[in-house]
């Protein structure tokens, strides 16, 4: 019943396969795999219960900053795929070392990066990351309901109010 569905997978024909079934000669989609008709039977539920559309994104992760051969070809099998599905493809978050830093600190790009969240001075890689994430919540186009409104609104004027970042024994109490 989701409005929208956000699909990640690596940039690789491992996971690309739970997608569709390919030519292993020329790379070509032949076929929809187990989790694609899935999908398609759930988009279809949606539809006859209310008539509405569910969007679904796939979201390319673990990007390489260069190009390759198997980039290329995941792009185009995802390109003919797409057509074939009716989803759209993104190209998410590159292959940064800066991510796997925060999930120790229970942090993300968008969370305040200073020294004090950090323990570091932020540098160009916690920039760019924001800069990434950011991107990509621009790019899914996402509706936010009332609800998420509400939510957004009583978060920033907390955060207004708040003068310093929540230190670890406020947590815990």
């Amino acid at each position: 019943m989701a409005d929208t569905l956000v699909t990640p997978i690596n940039d690789s024909f491992l996971d690309f396969d739970v997608l569709a079934t390919l030519d292993p000669i020329n790379f070509a989609v032949t076929g929809e795999s187990h989790y694609a008709k899935m999908v398609r039977e759930a988009r279809h539920q949606r539809r006859l219960f209310d008539g509405r559309l569910t969007d679904w994104i796939v979201v390319r992760n673990r990007l390489s900053e260069l190009g390759s051969r198997n980039k290329r070809l995941v792009g185009e099998g995802l390109t003919e795929l797409a057509k074939r599905m009716g989803f759209r493809w993104l190209e998410g978050f590159a292959e940064r070392l800066v991510y796997r830093e925060f999930f120790p600190r229970g942090l993300t790009a968008l969370d305040d990066l200073d020294k004090v969240t950090l323990g570091m001075r932020p540098n160009r890689s916690h920039v760019t990351a924001r800069e990434e994430v950011i991107a990509l919540l621009n790019a899914l186009h996402l509706p936010l309901s009332e609800n998420g409104k509400r939510h957004a609104a009583a978060r920033a004027q907390w955060y207004s109010v708040r003068e310093e970042p929540l230190q670890l024994h406020e947590v815990v109490a």
